[in-house]
């Protein structure tokens, strides 16, 4: 496969973009990972003898692409570690889905229960009693940038533009509560509709994310533009940009 984007590199952290359909860290099946594809990028860039350290802070879905920073030192990696507990990473997703929401701006909170053997959840509404052992509580908030009418097989439906904000980082969190909600990712098959509405790439994608340098302290901000691909084309740069500043 092609390297991935690096955004931004120095002695510290390494910010690269994520493909759709490459895995965060090794597994199994042997796919490609970033992790172990930045290692090789770093030995053969700087002709490092063994394996080169690089810390894995935190992870996206194998469909779901976006911005990832990883730490080039361990005491880096603990520090921006600790900057995810304490919330004062931001990462803002962005997604496209079937249907329009009712408010312009809301917010999920449900209880996620993961299915380990199936790699698959299931929400539990909160005020559906005392949840199930295991169930974690995740919200997330969201707001509707834009909307737009898209061609399909069996004809002309609405989807929409949402930015999204996690609250909580749960497994596949974001997928199964709008899919819960009653908005479906275009393009996810686990907890989308399987239907002939569009069959690409999951509309999911970490388009911003924020943090402090681990060494200067200095807020470091990356952010990917629009995608000009179905169904991104649908919807407006100048005004998803305004509406998410």
């Amino acid at each position: 496969m092609d390297m991935p984007q690096i955004l931004y590199e120095d002695n510290h952290v390494l910010v690269a973009v994520k493909p759709a359909g490459v895995l965060s860290q090794a597994d199994s099946t042997g796919a490609p990972d970033m992790l172990t594809i930045l290692k090789k990028y770093l030995c053969d860039t700087y002709n490092k003898p063994g394996e080169a350290y690089l810390g894995l802070l935190h992870r996206l879905d194998r469909p779901v692409s976006g911005v990832m920073v990883f730490a080039k030192t361990s005491k880096c990696a603990s520090r921006i570690s600790a900057q995810i507990r304490e919330r004062k990473m931001d990462k803002r997703y962005r997604a496209v889905v079937r249907g329009v929401p009712t408010k312009e701006e809301d917010r999920i909170r449900s209880y996620i229960l993961k299915d380990e053997a199936k790699n698959q959840v299931e929400v539990i509404q909160a005020g559906d009693g005392v949840p199930p052992s295991g169930a974690k509580e995740g919200i997330l908030a969201y707001r509707r940038i834009a909307q737009a009418d898209r061609e399909g097989p069996d004809g002309t439906k609405q989807i929409s533009l949402l930015e999204i904000h996690l609250l909580t980082g749960r497994s596949h969190q974001i997928r199964a509560q709008l899919a819960d909600a009653g908005l479906p990712i275009l393009g996810d098959r686990k907890y989308g509709p399987d239907d002939r509405f569009y069959r690409g790439e999951i509309c999911l994608e970490s388009f911003s994310l924020s943090f402090f340098h681990p060494i200067t302290g200095e807020k470091m901000t990356f952010r990917l533009p629009l995608g000009s691909g179905d169904p991104w084309n649908l919807f407006s740069e100048n005004k998803c940009q305004e509406a998410c500043t």
